[in-house]
Parts: structure tokens; C-alpha cells; sequence
């Protein structure tokens, strides 16, 4: 999706629904959220470690945490777009068993 803008598009909403187990309410907040965590719409490799580091403090999840961002980062552009985010979110938190393997092992 590029750079972000404020307001989702309906058409990109239809598009997050579809591919996702969020409603659009859901989809509205949670982007919300992106966009004041990563005011670019991008969130970086580096950006991305640095946050995991806050959320497993105590040791080093670098490694771990590149392992994240490569299954986020489906087009491999080295960066994390909300609909990236957004359909890995959804595996992790709305997913059977199988599609948070396949999301974790793929």
C-alpha cells in the first residue's frame, strides 16, 4: 500500500477485510494506531528491531526479531507496510493452528 494516508480507502478497506479476520472497525483502529506508532506508514528493519527490543527486554532478540520482519515483509522490500502488519496481526491473533505455523515457518 505505500505510503499511508490518515483515512483508509474504501476500496483498500474491502481489500483488509478480505484478507484478514478484522472488521472494519477493527481495521480502522488498528490502523489508527500504525500511523501514530510510524507516522510514515513504513516501519524499517531497524525501526522494527528496536521495538521488538522494548517488547523482550533482558536479552538479545535480534536475531529472533529478523526472523519477524522477513515473515512481515511478504514483498520484501525491507520495510513493513500496515496491510503487512495488518495480515500477520491477524494470523497471530485470529489464525488456527496451521496458519500461524505456515505464517512462522514459511
Amino acid at each position: 500500500m505505500g505510503k499511508q494516508q490518515s483515512k483508509l480507502k474504501s476500496s483498500a478497506l474491502e481489500d483488509l477485510m478480505s484478507a484478514t479476520q478484522f472488521s472494519n472497525a477493527e481495521i480502522r483502529e488498528i490502523h489508527k494506531g500504525f500511523l501514530m506508532q510510524t507516522p510514515s506508514g513504513l516501519v524499517t528493519r531497524e525501526e522494527f528491531k528496536t521495538m521488538y527490543s522494548i517488547l523482550v527486554p533482558g536479552g538479545d532478540s535480534s536475531d529472533f526479531a529478523e526472523h519477524v520482519f522477513r515473515t512481515f515483509d511478504t514483498n520484501g522490500d525491507d520495510s513493513i507496510d500496515f496491510r503487512e502488519f495488518l495480515c500477520a496481526l491477524s494470523i497471530n491473533s485470529k489464525g488456527d493452528t496451521e496458519e500461524k505455523l505456515e505464517l512462522a515457518f514459511n
